[in-house]
């Protein structure tokens, strides 16, 4: 798993020389202040396994300071309540979703190479959630009919993701890839819903050969629009079709 890292640089002074003062009040703070950003990664850290275990409407300051072994109000000190907590958790989360998921995605060429490459990153981090849990779905169910901050947090991952993706089937569109009459919000549905089953058949059944019918449901979802069937790493050849000219 992703995580924050700090690098600490030590600046040693030569002892014959008239010493120093040890630390000045401002360097003191920052070094307080960089203490504290680093227990309050740990504890989003330790928040976010224990989520994906029991949710977000699990957690609690006190389950956490268990974990943490901390004091119930040292933990509250660094969030001021449980719905940050839970905001905070969601934000690491997007962010390690992003960097697993969207960012590897980003060096392959824009088109369908790329939108192949980012389903084939969110297939291999759902294979791991399979076993640990998504919080943008176990947070939907939590979350869906109860408005408020943690919900606008969860939503607003969940579309920034949807966007994405659906700026790449666009982007495939304009390369070629796919037939110019594919809708973007269409595709992005049914690959979305590829997800969802998958979760749902391997997590909540547990029925074999779901990871592999996930895939295939993906290329019979390009196929429908145009893309040759091939493998994830295919580089489509084709050309963009030539607008028509206007009368």
């Amino acid at each position: 798993m992703l995580q924050n890292r700090t690098t600490v640089r030590f600046i040693f002074q030569d002892m014959s020389v008239t010493p120093l003062p040890l630390k000045s009040p401002r360097a003191r703070e920052g070094k307080v202040l960089q203490k504290g950003q680093q227990t309050k990664a740990a504890i989003v850290d330790a928040a976010l396994g224990l989520a994906t275990q029991i949710g977000l409407e699990g957690l609690s300051i006190g389950a956490l300071a268990e974990v943490t072994q901390m004091s119930k109000s040292g933990v509250f000190a660094h969030f001021g309540s449980r719905e940050e907590l839970q905001i905070s958790v969601i934000r690491e989360y997007h962010q390690r979703f992003e960097q697993e998921v969207f960012y590897p995605s980003m060096s392959e060429p824009r088109g369908l190479p790329r939108l192949r490459a980012m389903f084939a990153n969110w297939m291999k981090r759902t294979s791991v959630e399979i076993d640990s849990g998504c919080i943008y779905i176990s947070g939907a169910v939590e979350f869906d009919d109860r408005p408020g901050p943690v919900r606008d947090a969860l939503a607003w991952s969940v579309q920034t993701w949807h966007d994405a993706m659906k700026r790449a089937i666009t982007m495939a569109k304009v390369e070629g890839h796919l037939d110019a009459s594919t809708d973007e919000e269409q595709m992005l549905f049914e690959i979305h819903g590829l997800i969802l089953a998958l979760h749902y058949e391997a997590r909540f059944l547990k029925n074999p050969g779901s990871i592999a019918r996930a895939n295939t449901g993906f290329e019979h979802i390009l196929q429908r629009s145009g893309a040759a069937a091939s493998s994830p790493s295919h580089r489509s050849t084709r050309k963009p079709a030539r607008a028509a000219k206007s009368t």
